[in-house]
C-alpha cells in the first residue's frame, strides 16, 4: 500500500496545488470559484480495473459501462448526455468523447479521454468543440460551455503556457488508474493465496 501511495504520489496530491485551468480568465468570478470547486486536479478510475495499457476508444468503452461510479468520481451535479456525442457543421461531422451537463454550473461539459501525457494541440482541439458546442447545443439561459482534458499525466507549465491565451473555459486533469485502498487490498490478498 505503501508503494502505491509513493506511485500515487498522495503527499503531493494533498498539498495545494497551482489550478491547471483558465477558469479564472474565461469565465465570470462566480462561476470560476465555483468550477474551480466542481473540477478536480487529478481523478481515481481504479474502479474500471485496468491493469494494463489500453486504447483511448477501449477507456471510453469502460467508462461508460460503468457510467455511475465516473459520475460520482466526477462529483455532484452531473447528468451524462452522451458519448462519441456527434456535432455537424459545415458539411462535417466531429464527435466529443463524452458530454455531461452540470446542474449548478448550468453548462455543457465536454470531456476529452487521452491515455498517454497532455499535449498543446488538445487545447486547440477543445477549443473548437466548445465553439460548436455553444453554437450548435448551448440553450439561451445557459452558461458557457466548458472543457476538461483528462490525461493520464500533465506538466503544469505546459498546460499554462497552452491555455494561456485562450478564451474558453478549459481544465486539464490527469487521471490514475490504481484501484481504490479496499479492492486493492483485496486483490493482493487474492493473489497472495494463489501463490500459497
Amino acid at each position: 500500500m505503501l508503494l502505491n501511495a509513493i506511485k500515487m504520489d498522495t503527499f503531493h496530491h494533498t498539498q495545494t496545488q497551482l489550478q491547471t485551468n483558465n477558469f479564472n480568465e474565461t469565465l465570470l468570478p462566480i462561476s470560476a470559484d465555483y468550477a474551480n470547486e466542481v473540477f478536480k486536479n487529478s481523478y481515481n478510475l481504479g474502479f474500471l480495473g485496468i491493469t494494463e495499457p489500453i486504447k483511448e476508444q477501449e477507456l471510453e468503452k469502460r467508462l461508460t459501462e460503468k457510467i455511475k461510479s465516473f459520475v460520482l468520481e466526477l462529483g455532484k451535479g452531473f447528468s451524462f448526455i452522451g458519448n462519441q456525442y456527434r456535432l455537424e457543421y459545415n458539411q462535417k461531422e466531429y464527435f466529443v468523447d463524452m458530454l455531461f451537463f452540470h446542474r449548478g454550473l448550468r453548462s455543457l461539459v465536454a470531456i476529452e479521454l487521452k491515455i498517454g501525457s497532455f499535449k498543446a494541440e488538445y487545447v486547440g482541439k477543445m477549443n473548437f468543440y466548445l465553439t460548436l458546442l455553444d453554437k450548435l447545443e448551448k440553450s439561451e439561459h445557459e452558461n458557457p460551455s466548458i472543457g476538461i482534458i483528462l490525461c493520464a499525466e500533465k506538466d503544469r507549465l505546459d498546460v499554462e503556457i497552452a491555455l494561456q491565451d485562450i478564451n474558453k473555459p478549459i481544465g486539464v486533469s490527469d487521471y490514475q488508474l490504481l484501484l481504490p485502498k479496499d479492492e486493492l487490498q483485496t486483490l493482493v490478498l487474492n493473489e497472495l493465496n494463489k501463490e500459497i
